[in-house]
């Protein structure tokens, strides 16, 4: 008798899951996707299109019809609480779901700071449809007046935003804006040196300004005010905080990491609960922690399609190998970007390029899914 394998999110980690769903149930199981929108937006292009690089069409996937098309079901909500007893979830809609099997590539939202007000030129930097959403109504005011734009943090998005935020008001070409970046103690801390002054560089040259004297202690609409007592006056705020895991599993009473993320075994398996597995920015891998990039999402995708069916067909499960060193690359906007492998970094259009030129192919490699 076949089995219900339910999965929570079509993110990165679950792409080529999705590619396989035909297979799955050509052998007889039932696979129920869950998710928030029909498409999935890839982060890693997310700044370039807020900066007119690349259209919403390129960094986006059919989820829906990908699903659908090989046999599958596809329920636009979201997942909100799991009781692993019982092998169900409730849902925003107030669904509840039943699994034999269950995996969450569930995200991670970026915190809000100080911010405890609604409406208002404020927005988080995921979802990517938030960027979108940004984008739109600050190419309208790019050509009504000069804007100040505050963005709220001091790491890679910051980065990435503030350069692209740049990149899309000089495409308007009527009011340029003041840019700050709001970057806590120190700018792009995790960094080394030599990554951290050669986007400074690139940044500063177009006016970009980077304050790092304290932390943001309340925000408001139009105002942003330091620990310091310092206050800076603004018109449109981008929140780039970092990121946090899904309070899915914290909200459930599952085993956490220390980030509240899914604590998973070696098989990227809850350590508690062997139905329930997950990837991406959602889980703590327990064998070690893991940086919230892209690329350990894309690795775990072959893993997660085995060990899923694996546990389906009660099967030996294999275990995931983060792998070496990744490729890093930041993406600043006007054809500029900052590469680092290993022990090699290097600025400037040649480290774009190769940024565009992988960004592109892995959403190529993707989207050939939605025309088979």
């Amino acid at each position: 008798m076949g089995k219900h394998l339910v999965v929570a999110g079509g993110g990165h980690a679950h792409m080529l899951l999705l590619e396989n769903i035909g297979p799955i149930v050509a052998k007889g199981h039932k696979v129920t996707v869950i998710g928030p929108s029909e498409y999935h937006f890839y982060s890693g292009m997310g700044p370039g299109m807020l900066g007119g690089t690349y259209t919403p069409d390129d960094i986006r996937f059919a989820t829906a019809d990908v699903v659908k098309k090989q046999g599958g079901v596809f329920v636009r909500d979201k997942v909100m609480t799991i009781d692993p007893v019982k092998k169900s979830i409730l849902t925003e809609k107030g669904e509840t779901f039943f699994y034999d099997v269950i995996s969450f590539n569930a995200g991670s939202y970026v915190p809000m700071g100080g911010f405890t007000g609604e409406g208002g030129n404020i927005y988080s930097v995921k979802p990517i449809e938030k960027l979108m959403e940004a984008g739109e109504k600050l190419k309208r005011l790019f050509q009504e007046r000069e804007i100040k734009i505050a963005i709220v943090g001091g790491g890679p998005s910051s980065a990435e935003v503030a350069g692209n935020v740049w990149q899309l008001a000089k495409k308007i070409n009527r009011h340029m804006p003041e840019i700050q970046v709001f970057a806590g103690k120190k700018f792009m801390s995790r960094f080394p040196r030599s990554i951290r002054v050669r986007i400074l560089s690139i940044l500063k040259a177009r006016g970009i300004e980077i304050i790092e004297k304290g932390y943001a202690q309340k925000i408001e609409t139009d105002k942003i005010t330091l620990d310091s007592g310092e206050s800076f006056k603004t018109d449109f705020i981008f929140m780039a905080l970092g990121v946090k895991p899904s309070a899915i599993f914290e909200n459930s009473g599952l085993p956490l990491g220390p980030d509240k993320g899914l604590l998973v075994n070696q098989y990227l398996q809850s350590t508690q609960y062997p139905e329930i597995f997950g990837g991406g920015d959602c889980i703590h891998f327990q064998d070690r922690p893991l940086d919230k990039v892209g690329v350990y999402a894309v690795r775990q995708n072959p893993i997660l399609v085995h060990n899923l069916m694996a546990s389906l067909e009660g099967e030996p499960l294999i275990p995931f190998d983060p792998g070496p060193d990744y490729l890093l690359i930041f993406n600043l906007g006007n054809g500029q970007g900052v590469l680092k492998k290993k022990g090699i970094v290097f600025g400037g259009k040649i480290a774009f390029m190769i940024k565009d030129y992988i960004d592109r192919r892995f959403m190529r490699r993707f989207q050939a899914i939605e025309k088979k």
